[in-house]
């Protein structure tokens, strides 16, 4: 049984998936910190500085805060700022991605082709007939 799942633990597709999730793990954090601290502040001085994540519509007439925390604390509220917030976040993750798949689709294309204009080097079976070929020019 040991032995079973040595070989299950150790194939190549489930190491593949544990190094993919430990990457996606890194590239979340990454795409986090160049949102928040990159991208919002710059939406936040486009709109004219204004902070998303303490939007809220106050259900109640006891809803006098204006700090979204104590708001809750007051009675019920729609938090809209938090939404709006990671849907920026998804629009431009997606646009990011999107420029990436697009580079890496352009060098795969660009590879493509240089490999193309490269003349492949003919077999041992073709260097043969071009000898053969050769060969024969000189006897005629």
């Amino acid at each position: 049984m040991f032995k079973e799942f040595k070989e299950f633990a150790l194939k190549g597709n489930l190491i593949d998936m544990a190094v993919a999730f430990v990457m996606g793990a890194a590239f979340v954090k990454l795409s986090g910190a160049f949102i928040e601290d990159l991208i919002m502040p710059l939406v936040g001085k486009l709109s004219g500085g204004m902070d998303y994540t303490n939007k809220f519509f106050a259900l109640s007439d006891k809803v006098v805060a204006t700090n979204l925390i104590e708001a809750k604390k007051q009675g019920a509220v729609i938090a809209y700022g938090n939404f709006v917030t990671v849907a920026i976040n998804f629009v431009i993750v997606a646009f990011v991605m999107f420029l990436v798949v697009k580079a890496i689709s352009k060098a795969k294309a660009l590879t493509a082709k240089a490999e193309a204009a490269v003349p492949a080097e003919p077999s041992a079976q073709e260097k043969l007939l071009i000898e053969i070929r050769d060969l024969l020019k000189q006897k005629a």
